[in-house]
């Protein structure tokens, strides 16, 4: 039994309406590991997450939540998970210990072990010193810690993240992400989304790269960065006619998957010694000016530009 992995999607699929959110993925997650599903907003990364949690009842496809199925056992999912949505779901009236109390009582917490737990999860999120004010005079991100709290209560074998990170203060943001590590470490199962490349690599033991509903490739991060070879990034501002610009790149020889937004255009190219000078000449034919270089090593943007043709953005 313990050789099966905490999670394991099998062929989900979701659409609402003609919107096909989620087609079919398929994924595992080893127990007491990180797993990071990344993606632009709109991948289909939060309907993922809502069919694991049993929210949503997918429309074909299963999967398994340490050995018990979404569609046959609900219920033994929900008892063994924890789950962070994007959205807070905490009262704002209450302090933070008697919002944990109030959840920890959800949970059939009692007594003693009720108190001693909401003790532990306070400390655990760094706000046991600030544990008695009222949560709506909280930060965002403080909120945040009291949503992942609220989590870990029933100390859960696995734990779902859903974007805990979006619009908060540095501060919170790293002890998110350090709290992350430590629920590794202590055994626990992670799956986090997230469309922060660098939370992904920073966290993660395993990636899922999710676009338009579909999970379009999957391994380590080692593996993903092979899969652009030793190509190297470059993005470039331009001052005019960006798409025109790109679009020359893209015949020069030793530049591949070039996309172009916001007046930043970025390629992949296999030597940048020998296509920048390429790049410069190309744009100064369609007289666009070059205001700014910068060279990056292969990433998982790359990797995203690669499988994609676009860049991952916010």
């Amino acid at each position: 039994m313990s050789d099966l992995p905490a999670i394991e999607a099998l062929d989900l699929r979701k659409s609402f309406g003609e919107n096909r959110a989620v087609q079919g993925v398929s994924f595992q997650v080893n127990r007491g590991e990180i797993f990071s599903l990344l993606g632009p907003n709109g991948a289909g990364k939060t309907t993922t997450i809502s069919m694991l949690s049993c929210l949503l009842r997918p429309d074909d496809g299963d999967a398994r939540v340490m050995g018990r199925s979404i569609r046959s056992d609900p219920s033994g999912v929900k008892s063994v998970l924890g789950v962070v949505p994007q959205e807070i779901a905490l009262y704002e009236d209450l302090s933070a210990r008697e919002n944990l109390t109030f959840w920890g009582k959800m949970y059939d917490l009692r007594g003693s072990k009720l108190k001693a737990r909401v003790d532990e999860v306070l400390e655990v999120i760094g706000l046991r010193d600030r544990a008695n004010e009222r949560v709506g005079k909280y930060s965002g991100g403080m909120k945040r810690r009291v949503n992942i709290g609220v989590a870990l209560l029933h100390k859960p074998q696995v734990v779902y993240m859903d974007e805990p990170t979006v619009g908060i203060d540095p501060q919170s943001r790293r002890n998110i992400l350090d709290n992350v590590v430590r629920l590794k470490n202590e055994g626990m199962t992670v799956l986090y989304t997230t469309h922060y490349m660098e939370e992904a690599q920073e966290l993660s033991d395993h990636i899922g790269i999710m676009d338009h509903g579909k999970l379009i490739a999957c391994g380590t991060n080692e593996e993903l960065v092979k899969l652009v070879g030793q190509q190297t990034r470059i993005d470039l501002t331009l001052n005019a006619h960006v798409e025109s610009v790109a679009a020359a790149w893209r015949e020069i020889e030793g530049v591949s998957h070039v996309a172009a937004e916001n007046g930043v255009a970025t390629a992949l190219v296999n030597d940048s010694n020998l296509a920048l000078p390429h790049l410069f000449e190309a744009a100064s034919r369609l007289s666009a000016r070059i205001t700014s270089v910068n060279i990056r090593e292969p990433n998982l943007e790359a990797v995203f530009l690669h499988l994609t043709g676009r860049a991952l953005r916010d």
